[in-house]
């Protein structure tokens, strides 16, 4: 019998994810609290992702929204959330699974996300290439650049 490992990159990212989930839902109850402004980066070719067709042909593989001034109808769900965001003056529904993001940065604090998983389709199980967990980015900002800590140095190689 194989002895099996606690795969402790996977339970870092869902948790991180997480963060983002609540943070969303924070945002969709109270609205944005003083410069506070959110970019999320996402596949939009995964599974779970709506996306009007033109959006879609013009970022075919990754798109980065901003949550800022103009967003409408959060919604935030266990799995994902969706918003109404204006792309040349015109209002488009983008539907997003938490697990598609790649990036969640709040430059006005300099907090960031990335994201390294990519976690499997559609409930169906797939062996991940390279496990590690997600390193927090410096989010860009004025003044002095933040620092960038990963979590890699704590990984046997």
């Amino acid at each position: 019998m194989t002895k099996e490992l606690i795969d402790y990159p996977k339970l870092v990212e869902k948790a991180l994810r997480g963060v983002v989930r609540d943070t969303l839902a924070l945002v969709a109850e109270d609205g944005l609290p003083g410069d506070h402004h959110l970019y999320m980066t996402f596949r939009t070719d995964d599974p779970g992702v709506v996306l009007p067709d033109a959006l879609a042909a013009r970022y075919p593989n990754e798109m980065t929204i901003v949550l800022q001034h103009e967003f409408w109808g959060l919604t935030v769900e266990e799995d994902g959330f969706g918003v109404t965001l204006s792309f040349a003056k015109t209002p488009y529904r983008l539907e997003i699974p938490y697990a598609a993001l790649t990036v969640f940065a709040d430059p006005s604090v300099e907090f960031g996300l990335q994201f390294t998983q990519q976690e499997a389709a559609a409930n169906a199980p797939a062996p991940l290439l390279e496990a590690s967990p997600p390193a927090p980015v410096a989010a860009p900002a004025t003044g002095d650049s933040a620092e960038v800590v990963t979590l890699d140095q704590f990984r046997k190689k």
